[in-house]
């Protein structure tokens, strides 16, 4: 995947941000919240999305009528960004697991899963794989 987003620019952790906050649609998401959606959690995502906001793939401002939070933002830059590179991570990803057979591939999806589970009960909650396939 790092072949297809790096091209225009962007790390893993851009992409994601960017998948994230753009998903959030037109009311925007926190910075707090992209971060506990993040993949990386190790991610510092000030700094992400301090470049992110730099090349003008997002925008960022302060809710009201608490100016503590950050509400974050796709442009339609980003959104034109992202629509090219969806099909080819989407693509990535296929060639990935394309080895597996449909058992296989289910039994991934549930290790996974297990795995997303166990790491809701440490921190925060995760949305499965499941769940989030069914989206």
């Amino acid at each position: 995947m790092a072949r297809v987003v790096e091209p225009p620019g962007l790390s893993l952790a851009q992409y994601n941000a960017r998948r994230i906050i753009r998903g959030a649609g037109a009311a925007g998401i926190p910075t707090l919240s992209v971060r506990e959606r993040m993949i990386e959690e190790g991610t510092t995502i000030t700094r992400l999305l301090d470049k992110l906001e730099e090349q003008r793939l997002i925008e960022r401002e302060r809710a009201a009528p608490d100016r503590r939070q950050v509400i974050c933002h796709v442009t339609a830059a980003g959104r034109r960004l992202l629509d090219r590179l969806d099909p080819l991570v989407d693509a990535s990803d296929a060639e990935a697991v394309d080895a597996l057979d449909d058992e296989q591939l289910e039994q991934l999806i549930l290790m996974l899963d297990a795995i997303r589970a166990g790491n809701a009960r440490r921190g925060a909650a995760r949305t499965t794989l499941r769940a989030a396939s069914a989206v």
